[in-house]
C-alpha cells in the first residue's frame, strides 16, 4: 500500500476503539501484566518488612536487596531469550510463550520455597547438609528475581510482536500497565493485611499461586508469527568458504569481549556494592569503553586482503553469532532509524527526567509540609490509585486514536507540568484537600506519561531483536535520572539560602518542571519533522 493510501485511511472512531477492548489478546495482556507485577515487591520492599519482623539485621536486609539488580541487568541475557527456545516448553508453545511459562513456574516454585524456608537465623539442614538459613532464603529470592526479570523480557517482546498495528500496541500497553499496577497494589498493600491475619508464609504461598494467572494467560495468548531476522553481522555458514577473519582479529574480539564484561561488572559493583554515586565520569567511562570496543572489533575495509584464521578458525562463527545477538540489536536500531536514531534515544533518555529528579524529595517534602503518614498512605491508596488507572487508560486510548508520537507529546507536557502542582502545594501548606488534588494530578500524569513512553519505545523495536532492543531502551531511559537525582537534596538546601524551606521546595519543583523542556522540544521535532502515518482502522 502506498503512503498516500495509508495517509488517506480514516482514523479509528471511539466505537471502534472500545470494540477492540474485547479482543482476546487484550485480556491476555492484562493477565500477563498482573503476573509480571507480582514478584517485584516480594523480593523488594515487602520482603524487607517480613525480614525485619523476624528480627533480621538491617545490614542483612540491605545486602539481600541486591537481588533486585536482576531487573536492571536483564538486558544481559535478553539476547538468549531472543535467539533460543526455552527448555522443555519452547518447541511446544513457541519461543515467547515457552519462556513465559518456564519463568512463571520457576518464580512460583521459588516463592513457595521462600514460604517454606522463611527468613530465620541459624542453620538449615537439607539432605543431611547444614547450610546457612538466610543464605538459602536469599538464594531462593535471587531465583525469583531472575525468573521474574526473564518473564518481563519475554512478556514485553510478546506484547510488541503480537500487536497488528501501533494503535493495537497502545491498547496492549495500557492493558499490561493496568494489570501490573493491580499486582503492585496486591503485593504492596493487601499482602500486609493478609500477613497480619494468616502470617507471612501463607501470604507468600498465595502470591505464588497468583502467578497461575499468568500461566493461564500463556494458554489464552497466541504465539506471534514473526519472520526470523537476517543477522546484522554477516556470518558465513559453509565450512569450506573463506571467513575473511584473521587470527589477530579473533584475538582482538576476545579482548573486546573481556573488556566489555569487566566494564559492566565494574559499573555494577561500583554503584551497587560500593555505593558510589553516579557522575559525569561514568558517562566518560562508558564512552571510552565504547570507543575501545569499536577499535578492537572493527573489520578491515572491503577489498583489503586478510590472512585466513588458522588455529582460531573454530572460534570465528561462535563469536560472530554472539556479537550479532549482543550488538545486532543496537546496530539494527541505528540502521532502521538512521539519522533519527540519536534524536529518539535522546528524547527517551530525557523524557522522565523531571520525575527522577523530583522523586527523592517527595517523601521528605510531605514530612516538612506536616502531612501525616496516614494521610499520605490513604490518599495514595485511594485517589492516587484511581487517578493512575485513569491516566493509564487515557494514554492507551489516545495512542489508539491519535498515534504514539502525539500521545508522547502530551505526556511530555503532563509529566513535568504536574511538578508545578507540587510547587503550588509548597506555598499553600498542608491542606488535605489541596494535597489530594495534587496527588490526583501527579498520579494521572505519571500514569499517562509512563504508558506513552512504553508504547513509543515498543514501536521502535525491530522483529528478531524485540526482547533485547526493548530491554536496552527500558534500561537506557533511566540513565540521566540516575546521574542527577542524587543532587536533588543539595539543590533544595542551596535554594533555602535566604528563603524559607517551603519556598525552596517550591522553586525546586518549578526547576524540575523546566528540566522537561528539552524533552518537550525533542518530541515536537519528532511530531513536526518525522512523518507519522495515520493510525490504521482497528478491526
Amino acid at each position: 500500500m502506498s503512503s498516500d493510501a495509508a495517509a488517506a485511511k480514516p482514523r479509528p472512531g471511539w466505537r471502534q476503539v472500545l470494540k477492540s477492548l474485547r479482543e482476546p489478546k487484550v485480556l491476555a495482556m492484562l493477565l500477563l501484566g498482573f503476573s509480571s507485577g507480582i514478584p517485584i515487591y516480594l523480593v523488594g520492599n515487602t520482603l524487607g518488612f517480613w525480614m525485619r519482623e523476624n528480627a533480621i539485621e538491617l545490614s542483612t536486609i540491605g545486602f539481600l536487596s541486591w537481588v533486585g539488580l536482576a531487573y536492571s541487568l536483564k538486558f544481559l541475557w535478553a539476547p538468549l531469550v531472543d535467539k533460543a527456545y526455552a527448555p522443555l516448553f519452547g518447541r511446544w508453545l513457541g519461543r515467547r510463550r515457552g519462556w513465559m511459562l518456564l519463568s512463571q513456574i520457576v518464580a512460583s516454585a521459588a516463592l513457595l520455597g521462600m514460604a517454606l524456608v522463611e527468613p530465620h537465623k541459624g542453620e538449615l539442614v537439607l539432605g543431611g547438609v547444614a547450610l546457612n538459613h538466610l543464605l538459602v532464603f536469599g538464594a531462593l529470592a535471587l531465583v525469583v528475581a531472575f525468573a521474574s526479570a526473564t518473564q518481563d523480557i519475554v512478556i514485553d517482546a510478546w506484547r510488541i510482536e503480537s500487536a497488528d498495528s501501533n494503535e493495537q500496541q497502545g491498547l496492549l500497553t495500557a492493558s499490561g500497565a493496568l494489570g501490573y499496577r493491580s499486582a503492585l497494589l496486591v503485593t504492596d498493600s493487601l499482602i500486609l493485611i493478609m500477613a497480619a491475619r494468616v502470617g507471612w508464609a501463607v501470604s507468600y504461598e498465595v502470591m505464588a499461586l497468583l502467578l497461575g494467572v499468568g500461566m493461564a494467560a500463556v494458554f489464552l495468548a497466541r504465539e506471534a508469527r514473526v519472520a526470523a531476522a537476517e543477522p546484522v553481522i554477516e556470518i558465513v555458514d559453509a565450512a569450506d568458504e573463506k571467513l575473511g577473519v584473521s587470527d589477530a582479529m579473533v584475538v582482538r574480539w576476545l579482548a573486546a569481549l573481556a573488556i566489555g564484561v569487566l566494564a559492566v561488572a565494574y559499573q555494577v559493583a561500583k554503584h551497587n556494592f560500593w555505593d558510589a554515586d553516579w557522575s559525569y565520569l561514568d558517562a566518560v567511562f562508558a564512552g571510552g569503553v565504547a570507543l575501545v570496543l569499536w577499535l578492537l572489533m572493527r573489520r578491515p575495509q572491503s577489498g583489503q586482503p586478510v590472512p585466513e584464521a588458522t588455529w582460531s578458525r573454530p572460534l570465528v562463527r561462535p563469536l560472530l553469532r554472539f556479537f550479532d545477538a549482543v550488538l545486532g540489536p543496537l546496530l539494527m536500531f541505528l540502521r532502521t532509524h538512521g539519522q533519527w536514531a540519536l534524536l529518539m534515544l535522546l528524547a527517551i533518555s530525557l523524557y522522565r527526567l523531571p520525575d527522577f529528579v523530583l522523586g527523592p524529595m517527595a517523601n521528605p517534602f510531605y514530612a516538612d509540609l506536616g502531612v501525616g503518614k496516614e494521610t499520605v498512605g490513604a490518599v495514595r491508596g485511594s485517589i492516587g490509585t484511581i487517578a493512575t488507572i485513569v491516566g493509564i487508560a487515557a494514554a492507551g486510548l489516545s495512542a489508539i486514536r491519535f498515534g504514539f508520537v502525539p500521545t508522547l507529546l502530551v505526556g511530555a507536557v503532563l509529566g513535568p507540568g504536574s511538578n508545578l502542582a507540587f510547587a503550588y502545594l509548597a506555598l499553600h501548606g498542608g491542606d488535605p484537600t489541596v494535597f489530594a488534588i495534587v496527588m490526583a494530578i501527579d498520579n494521572f500524569s505519571n500514569g499517562y506519561a509512563g504508558v506513552a513512553l512504553v508504547g513509543y519505545m515498543s514501536s521502535l523495536t525491530s522483529v528478531g531483536y524485540t526482547a533485547t532492543q526493548y530491554a536496552l531502551l527500558s534500561s537506557f531511559y533511566a540513565m540521566p535520572g540516575k546521574f542527577l537525582k542524587g543532587l536533588s537534596g543539595v539543590a533544595v538546601e542551596h535554594l533555602e539560602t535566604g528563603r524559607t524551606l517551603l519556598e525552596a521546595y517550591s522553586l525546586f519543583f518549578i526547576g524540575t518542571a523546566l528540566i522537561g523542556i528539552p524533552a518537550l522540544l525533542l518530541c515536537l521535532l519528532l511530531v513536526m519533522r518525522r512523518p507519522v502515518a495515520a493510525p490504521a482502522t482497528v478491526a
